[in-house]
């Protein structure tokens, strides 16, 4: 019996730890990642050395992924994915729907595999969410969406459903 107390006990314990470690870590995750910048500025070159320049634009591979909640002001949130090589630096980029509504990207890197949403209503960015800080909804069923490069070249485009 008293063998019995000491493992009920013993898997109690082992419960309420999990579940006090998961709660902990959570918190922390939610807080870091809101207070987190979006990126650190580049660190200077040694001197003699050259930065190697961009991808060249054929090798970018980026896309709206997609567009949900159109028309909900607090529910609008564009998926942008950046499958191509290396990084993608988003600074300058801008993302425009047919009425020339344009949200401007700020320094902000994508790896292979990255993906950042882009919420229509206000909120504070992070390196996952960006925050266009409008008062209404800009997204409507049937218009396209286009992802447009610094230079002016559209890189992705995306019907809204």
């Amino acid at each position: 019996m008293e063998r019995r107390r000491f493992v009920f006990y013993l898997l109690l314990n082992i419960f309420v730890s999990a579940c006090v470690t998961s709660a902990i870590l959570f918190w922390y995750d939610r807080n870091q990642r809101a207070a987190a910048p979006l990126s650190a500025a580049p660190a200077p070159l040694p001197a003699g050395e050259v930065a190697t320049p961009p991808a060249p634009a054929a090798s970018l591979s980026v896309e709206i992924v997609s567009i949900v909640g159109a028309g909900t002001l607090n529910a609008e949130a564009v998926m942008i994915r950046y499958t191509g090589e290396g990084e993608l630096n988003l600074a300058g980029w801008q993302l425009r729907d047919e009425d020339l509504n344009t949200y401007k990207f700020p320094a902000l890197i994508l790896y292979k595999g990255g993906a950042v949403q882009v919420h229509t209503s206000g909120g504070i960015d992070t390196v996952v969410d960006l925050y266009w800080g409008r008062r209404e909804p800009v997204w409507e069923s049937g218009e396209a969406a286009s992802l447009i490069d610094p230079q002016g070249v559209v890189r992705a485009v995306y019907a809204v459903p």
